[in-house]
């Protein structure tokens, strides 16, 4: 019995040494990496974990102990409470006083604008992004639109980091900018045996950026709508038609409610408008939304082909045809019409 006894003792006793000790290396762990309030700009990057953010803190010697975060973080529920953005933090700071600053908003927000918009649309991807009351949005919409007024195809569609009451001028200039310094440096390697102006290449790559589902389909794409311009065909596509009619619409409408590419009817493309690619021959007078990296080198780069038509099936799968008839066979079994 005595002996029992002794070993439940033993075991409670090495149980609070082993409790105690994690305790104090705990708290130790959880304390702050240096003290001195030098502040210190951290980026959470858009959908890392609670788990990747520690490993980031630790890193950029923030905290002691990255395993110490991720306890702390589940201890008190707060893994789904770490924002994305640019805060001030401090190496003074403490695990509980970053997981509390991490809570709150950031100094700078991410903003992401995905390839094929149109300006209207990419200002409204700011203005939600960056939680704007109704009097300043109003105020940013139209301060930059009139600023993009003619930059269609040349605000670069990317992922950055704005500060909330940043203004319209600086978002403009930082999307201009930034597609000089991808045009420049990704088509490089395409611009010394180029057939095509700088602003051929980007309304090319802008429509191929509506009309094209896949990386690999782009340069094949280019290739056939390029070859219908040199032979004096029609380019006959539908998201010029959707940009016309769209541009035709009242501008009174509510921009944060329209649809800018709106389902065609037949009647829609008997719109008389330069960007009518079915009336009009050629490429349209200008962009149609803002292209990515990939459609401008497929439009500077476009591959040569058999083909002269192609559509995508409801699968999103593209279907290429070398005539006329095997094009509407491709529409009758793809597509269903006659």
């Amino acid at each position: 019995m005595k002996k029992i006894y002794f070993a439940v003792v033993s075991f409670l006793v090495i149980v609070i040494v082993l409790v105690s000790s994690f305790i104090y290396w705990f708290k130790k762990e959880m304390g702050p990496v240096a003290y001195t309030s030098e502040k210190v700009s951290f980026i959470v990057p858009e959908g890392k974990s609670a788990s990747q953010v520690g490993e980031l803190l630790f890193k950029e010697n923030l905290i002691k102990n990255p395993l110490v975060f991720k306890l702390y973080v589940r201890l008190v529920n707060k893994t789904k409470n770490i924002n994305s953005g640019e805060f001030e933090l401090s190496r003074s700071m403490s695990v509980s006083e970053i997981v509390n600053a991490l809570g709150k908003g950031p100094r700078e927000l991410w903003v992401t604008i995905p390839e094929g918009l149109r300006k209207e649309e990419i200002v409204e991807k700011i203005i939600k992004a960056l939680g704007m009351d109704k009097e300043n949005s109003d105020k940013f919409r139209n301060e930059f639109l009139s600023l993009s007024n003619e930059s269609e195809g040349y605000l670069f569609p990317d992922t950055y980091l704005f500060p909330a009451d940043v203004s319209p001028q600086l978002v403009f200039a930082k999307l201009t900018l930034t597609f000089d310094e991808k045009y420049t440096q990704g088509l490089e390697g395409f611009m010394k045996n180029a057939k095509f102006t700088k602003n051929e290449i980007v309304i090319m790559a802008s429509i191929l950026e509506r009309e094209t589902k896949g990386m690999e389909e782009k340069p094949v794409v280019a290739g056939i709508l390029w070859k219908r311009i040199e032979n004096d065909w029609p380019l006959q596509i539908d998201a010029t038609v959707q940009y016309a009619i769209a541009n035709s619409q009242p501008t009174t409408n509510n921009l944060q409610q329209k649809d800018w590419w709106l389902i065609l009817s037949l009647s829609d493309l008997n719109i008389d408008s330069t960007y009518n690619t079915y009336k009009y021959k050629g490429l349209p007078p200008a962009p149609i939304c803002n292209p990515g990296l990939a459609s401008l080198q497929a439009a500077a780069n476009p591959q040569s082909s058999e083909y002269w038509f192609y559509i995508h099936s409801d699968d999103g799968q593209i279907h290429y045809a070398k005539t006329s008839e095997e094009h509407a066979a491709n529409v009758r079994k793809y597509l269903g019409k006659y």
